[in-house]
């Protein structure tokens, strides 16, 4: 068996992130190597590495929601782990609000990740009726972002 190449500087900064986030956890994929970093909160807070398949944990949203929200076919869940912003900068107006009318591919919100700012595009045309994030707020693996209908 061979060993593992753990890059210890990868690790390091993953645990940096977590800490500048708030985050519990953050998990990052290359091929078929997982790297995945959990913020031990109930001990002395100290970051753990990990290397699994498991998929990350889902964090309960701002908002709260209902069954129904979840299940909906305009559901827009984060597709990452990461800081989310509604605008693409604090000057500007965010990308969306309740009422508005979104196109196919429309940017409705970013997803900061790892110093990378990730547009997150409407899946499908529609109306906006639920935002169920705010601003600069942590968001984690599958939580729900939007409703469109």
């Amino acid at each position: 068996m061979s060993k593992m190449f753990v890059d210890q500087d990868v690790i390091r900064d993953l645990a940096t992130l977590l800490n500048e986030t708030d985050l519990s956890e953050i998990e990052v994929q290359d091929g078929e190597r997982k790297i995945r970093v959990v913020r031990n909160l109930s001990a002395a807070a100290v970051p753990v590495a990990v290397s699994q398949a498991a998929p990350a944990t889902v964090a309960a949203p701002v908002v709260e929601t209902s069954v129904s929200d979840k299940d909906h076919p305009g559901a827009v869940t984060s597709p990452m782990v990461g800081t989310l912003y509604t605008a693409a900068d604090p000057d500007s107006g965010d990308f969306i609000k309740v009422g508005d009318k979104v196109a196919a591919g429309q940017t409705l919100l970013i997803i900061e990740a790892m110093k990378v700012m990730n547009q997150i595009p409407a899946p499908k045309g529609g109306t906006i009726t639920k935002i169920l994030v705010e601003n600069s707020q942590p968001v984690e693996f599958g939580d729900l972002l939007v409703i469109i209908e």
